[in-house]
This record gives structure tokens, sequence and C-alpha cells, in this order.
């Protein structure tokens, strides 16, 4: 993952843009993997996580209203986060990640492993949904879930530094 971070941060450089995160589930990792690249300080000013409804509201400007009609993992609320840390933060680029990481927290309509990843830009947004699987043979480590809470996270991270690079990347 730190590769493909290295990649986000020298794109977003090399056109002159700025990127900021606002995090539910992904709880910073995307903050973090991005911090790790040396030079990331040029092009990240920094990021939100927004684990509650509350600073998803007061700190990113999502609607109480969206938030109740659509829940907080849904393509609406991290539209809204993407558009609200962008605005915040005064960047070019702003991404907004929720879901359910699990083992709890899902429902027929949602199940565990739930994310809508969302990335605005100057010129374009999108959104992604995805229902990540655990890996064959990745019991629970700790009888708490934490294996599947650290998959679905991480494979969160990842498909949302994929799409801000598809989207830096013109395509």
């Amino acid at each position: 993952m730190l590769a493909l971070a290295g990649q986000v941060v020298r794109a977003l450089e090399q056109r002159g843009l700025t990127l900021s995160v606002a995090e539910s589930c992904t709880g910073g990792l995307i903050g973090d993997l991005v911090t790790d690249v040396p030079g990331s300080s040029r092009v990240y000013p920094g990021g939100v996580v927004a684990y509650a409804n509350r600073p998803k509201r007061d700190l990113l400007g999502v609607p109480a209203e969206l938030l109740q009609a659509h829940g907080a993992v849904s393509a609406e609320a991290v539209l809204a986060m993407a558009e609200g840390v962008r605005r915040a933060l005064g960047t070019d680029v702003g991404v907004g990640v929720s879901g359910v990481a699990g083992p709890t927290g899902g429902s027929a309509e949602k199940p565990v492993g739930t994310v809508f990843i969302a990335c605005v830009t100057p010129t374009a947004s999108e959104v992604e949904r995805h229902v990540w699987t655990p890996e064959p043979g990745a019991g629970e480590t700790d009888g708490a879930g934490s294996s599947l809470r650290e998959h679905n996270k991480h494979e969160s991270a990842l498909a949302a530094l994929e799409l801000v690079l598809r989207m830096v990347d013109g395509g």
C-alpha cells in the first residue's frame, strides 16, 4: 500500500494538486499511508476522522437530513464528506470513506464489509460501493473480529487510494 500511496503523492505533486481525506471506517489509515510518503506535506495538509455522525455534520457540513434519510454508510454521505473536507481544508481533491468494518453492525442492505468511497476533484466526482469479503483462512484473531476489521479497513484504504490515482490521472 505504501507504493500506491507514493504513486498518489507523486501524481498530485506533478499536477500541482492537494488532497484531503474524510475518513470514518478507515479511522485515519488513508492519512497514515499518505503521510508515510516522504514529501507528502507538499500535497496533503490533513484530514478529518469523522467516525460518528456529529463530526460528519459539524466539521464536514454533512446535512443531518441526509444522514437521517440515507445513513452514514451511503453514496450520498461519502460524497458530502468528500466535498466537505475539500472545502474545509481548501484542497483540490477530497475523499470520503464510510462503511461497516465489522464484525457486527451489518444489515441485509449493508452487510459487514460494505463501504462507500467518494472522490471529488475540481472537475469531477465519483462514488464507489464495495462489499469486502474475508480472505480464506482469515479467521478472527482475538475473538473480537479484529482480523476482519483490519481486512476491511485495509481494502477500503487501498480502494480509496486507487480511486484518487485514477481520477487524478484522468481516467
